[in-house]
């Protein structure tokens, strides 16, 4: 290589190397994360409580007297009113033994006729000393005992009168009669185990909930601090959610709770009381009782996308502060409403919490704060 040649290479490393010192490094930008900023709403509070169906009344036929059944005069699940005859039980032993009792007390009758007039006798005798006043006295307690003894076959009368009565057996409340257990010639006993057949009102029933009794002195102790508000603050309403998923169209009322805690499940009983009038709630079905605890007027609610819990369950959220910069918050949320978590504590209405690009982040590293592309609704944990 001549001397030509080596000087314009010298000359073109020299550029390159000038080049390569003039140029400056590229700045990194900081990442991208997608934000929701939070806003204070009203927001109605609900629970979903497992419940089963109850008949407000209900009643066992049962026979207060033994013997065959005669007749039955009903229809299984019809519509029987309360004083209707649903059976008749043979009743010819029965009234042997009410005229048996009605001799008895007509025989008594007439000993008290008979025993007054000797010791009206005796008396007049023992004036006169024509009788001793043993014989006097003897006669009067036989005229009292006459008159209890009328006393006495009265009240067998009335006995068998009542069990006469028996062999006939109505309805003791209205509503819809269920099967007959026994049949026309079947043989029937006071006592016996299974009734003849059972009757349920179910134009209006109960649905029977349980719920634990630290969850409701926290509803009461937010009712009492203004936190939750209700038009009436001693009834709540309540909606049912059938098996099929579907809304009873009636709402109902809130009826009580138990006075007793359940001592080996720390629950109470509640109970609500729904109209029935096509009968679509069957007594024994299970259903969903939505009740409405109340309502808040400034809660916070944040995308579920935006809450973390560890496995202890404590809540926590990534904010971008007013400087850019990320803050991870300790947050209070007890429970979701929606696909949103409500938040009572450490988020406040125009916080930016993060809901994309988490995933790297650290407190106090520089973002920069974008609408999020998509925010997909995570199934609710509960209400």
């Amino acid at each position: 290589m001549n001397l030509k040649n080596l000087s314009a290479l010298f000359a073109l490393l020299s550029l390159l190397l000038s080049a390569c010192g003039s140029d400056k490094p590229a700045e990194r930008q900081p990442p991208r994360v997608g934000v929701v900023t939070l806003k204070a709403q009203p927001v109605e509070l609900t629970i979903d409580l497992p419940g089963r169906v109850k008949a407000v009344e209900s009643s066992e036929v049962r026979p207060q007297v033994g013997g065959i059944i005669r007749k039955q005069h009903f229809t299984e699940g019809s519509l029987v009113r309360a004083g209707q005859l649903l059976y008749e039980i043979e009743d010819a032993p029965y009234r042997a033994a009410l005229a048996s009792a009605r001799a008895n007390l007509a025989r008594a009758r007439a000993s008290v006729e008979s025993t007054r007039h000797l010791a009206e006798r005796y008396r007049k005798l023992a004036e006169i000393n024509a009788v001793s006043q043993q014989e006097l006295d003897d006669a009067e307690a036989a005229a009292q005992q006459a008159r209890a003894d009328v006393a006495a076959q009265q009240a067998a009368v009335d006995a068998a009168n009542v069990e006469l009565g028996f062999t006939k057996l109505r309805a003791p409340i209205s509503g819809r009669i269920g099967r007959s257990l026994f049949t026309r010639g079947a043989l029937v006993q006071a006592g016996q185990a299974d009734p003849l057949a059972m009757i349920l009102r179910t134009d209006k029933v109960h649905v029977d909930m349980h719920r634990s009794a630290a969850q409701l002195l926290e509803l009461k102790e937010a009712l009492a601090s203004g936190e939750l508000s209700r038009d009436d603050p001693d009834v709540a309403r309540v909606r049912l959610i059938l098996p099929d998923d579907s809304i009873y169209p009636i709402e109902g009322t809130f009826q009580f709770t138990e006075v007793e805690v359940d001592q080996q499940t720390g629950s109470v009983t509640l109970r609500a009381t729904f109209s029935n009038p096509g009968g679509l709630l069957q007594p024994g079905m299970y259903v969903r009782a939505r009740i409405v605890e109340g309502s808040m007027r400034d809660a916070i609610l944040a995308p579920q996308q935006g809450v973390v819990h560890d496995p202890r369950g404590r809540a926590t959220a990534m904010v971008v502060n007013a400087k850019g910069e990320v803050e991870e918050r300790k947050i209070n949320a007890p429970r979701t409403v929606g696909d949103k978590w409500l938040v009572t504590g450490g988020l406040k209405a125009g916080d930016r919490v993060i809901v994309e690009g988490r995933s790297g982040l650290k407190p106090g590293m520089k973002v920069r704060a974008t609408a999020p592309r998509q925010i997909t609704a995570n199934k609710a944990e509960g209400h």
